[in-house]
């Protein structure tokens, strides 16, 4: 095997094996689209999953000045189109064939130093924090999936960042004990963690739901390869979503709020068979 395919390679499944260890459900979602897609897909999760680790876990280190060195690393990696860090040598060879933009990049990045800089949230930050660690990651897939094609990507942009935006809203609503307790944050703008209520809970519902009706639109007119994973995705954040709705706010200030694998694998299988039958 040529030397450097073998490097490529090496680095592409690095990324493929961080995807599979920290993410069950976008595991599946990857699984059933089009292998065509599995590379470019692995290569933006690997690289924003280690980002967001450097913010949220890694608590007895210089977080800040580990963000930064990954950041230059990142720059670098993308301008020499090399990098002996195979995650982000896996991400560059994503932004190259792509053509992922450096707006799309800086906005995460800076969303990941915002996690560093603020407790909570205006509705200005707010706003800004989905966009750049929630809705550029969406659009940075829809890129791999619409293969170059730039009246099909600048189509579906609105609603890909709908999807983002509802995935990160229902993730904050999933995670909003260990957010506030582990790391002192409240995303949601006006709300007080020891008095969250019913009230703001339905509020801050009613706007996924807004999100999720939008992005659905989208979905329906993503490439065939590219759509049944995106679904699997989509019908687990709302299942999710069902699950939180159904509860008091109290209980999920107490715990978080999971589907379990099974009903994960179950989600899979039926949509599966339904676009195997045409029934998408």
């Amino acid at each position: 095997m040529d030397a450097i395919k073998l490097f490529n390679d090496t680095s592409l499944a690095c990324s493929k094996l961080i995807t599979q260890s920290y993410s069950t459900s976008f595991s599946l979602g990857i699984k059933i689209m089009d292998p065509k897609f599995h590379p470019g897909i692995y290569g933006i999760y690997g690289f924003v999953r280690f980002a967001d680790e450097i913010v949220d876990t890694f608590h007895h280190k210089n977080k800040k000045e580990l963000l930064e060195h990954f950041k230059e690393e990142t720059y670098k990696a993308i301008e020499n189109k090399i990098s002996l860090n195979p995650v982000l040598h896996a991400f560059q060879m994503v932004v190259h064939r792509y053509q992922i933009e450096d707006e799309l990049i800086d906005a995460f990045l800076n969303s990941m130093a915002m996690d560093l800089d603020f407790t909570t949230y205006s509705d200005v930050r707010y706003e800004e924090y989905i966009y750049g660690s929630a809705e550029v990651v969406g659009l940075m897939c829809l890129k791999v999936f619409c293969e170059g094609d730039s009246e099909q990507y600048e189509h579906l942009k609105a609603p890909a960042c709908k999807l983002g935006s509802a995935f990160q809203k229902v993730n904050f609503l999933r995670d909003i004990k260990s957010d506030f307790e582990e790391r002192g944050r409240v995303y949601f703008p006006g709300v007080d963690y020891p008095t969250f209520n019913n009230s703001a809970k339905k509020k801050i519902e009613a706007s996924i739901e807004k999100d999720f009706d939008a992005a659905w639109e989208g979905i329906k007119q993503l490439p065939a390869g590219a759509k049944t994973g995106v679904k699997i995705a989509y019908l687990y954040y709302r299942q999710l979503f069902r699950k939180i709705k159904n509860l008091d706010s109290r209980t999920i200030t107490q715990r978080r709020i999971r589907v379990p694998n099974l009903r994960k694998l179950s989600l899979l299988v039926s949509i599966y068979f339904e676009s195997k039958l045409g029934f998408e």
